[in-house]
């Protein structure tokens, strides 16, 4: 279905906003408030337009998110709601995180990164910054098929690399079902704890996957050559 031209006077602001962040940014790229301004001369608070994409499931990031931009910089992640059709984005979706939400997430989630378990303002070892926890929406395949996004926490960094994670209850429940005995008690007790301890085997393999191709030569070398 063709969509109409982002510059068409006749659409409000934020339609033509979303127009203009598929057709002229396109997904992945960035833009700044500038950019915003000179594409909608003489519209006030285009950028807030912008925005309020955010409220009908379009991801936009900012340095908040993504670490990597730059303090002005916004990165255009996913699009949404289509709201230029007909019927849409006349109200506010119900993916609105409002800040009570927000708050009762981080607490049931223990204001921790659910994918690395790092705490809000944690160090992450590397001296660049620490953690900032926000919530995130997390695509949920249930049994049936359907679908629903649900809130969870997440650092700023497993943010940027997690987007395109999705469950799919279907296969966790296949996969739960061929556990044994031993290995459910074993993932039982995990969830119980919240917690697992990593053997140095695993440490050192998530250290291996994380170094340039360099290092990971380096790496095999010294595990082909160490004494038993």
């Amino acid at each position: 279905m063709a969509v109409p031209a982002w510059d068409d006077p006749g659409l409000g602001t934020m339609k033509r906003a979303a127009l203009w962040l598929i057709t002229v940014i396109r997904e992945g790229n960035t833009f700044t408030k500038a950019d915003v301004a000179k594409a909608f001369p003489g519209v006030s608070q285009a950028d807030r337009r912008v925005r309020d994409l955010r409220s009908h499931g379009w991801q936009i990031d900012t340095h908040r998110q993504d670490p990597s931009l730059g303090q002005h910089e916004q990165r255009f992640v996913a699009a949404g709601e289509p709201v230029w059709e007909p019927g849409k984005g006349s109200g506010r979706s119900g993916s609105t995180i409002t800040e009570t939400r927000r708050r009762e997430v981080l607490l049931a989630d223990g204001n921790m990164c659910r994918s690395c378990g790092i705490a809000a303002g944690g160090d992450y070892g590397d001296g660049f910054d620490t953690a900032q926890i926000d919530i995130a929406r997390r695509p949920v395949v249930q049994t049936d098929g359907t679908e629903q996004v649900e809130l969870v926490a997440e650092c700023n960094r497993c943010r940027v690399g997690g987007r395109s994670k999705k469950v799919d209850f279907g296969q966790i429940d296949g996969d739960i079902s061929g556990l044994g005995s031993f290995e459910r008690d074993v993932l039982a007790g995990w969830i119980e704890r919240d917690q697992r301890e990593f053997s140095k085997v695993e440490r050192l393999w998530a250290v291996y996957r994380t170094l340039p191709a360099e290092s990971r030569e380096r790496f095999r070398e010294a595990l082909a050559t160490s004494e038993i």
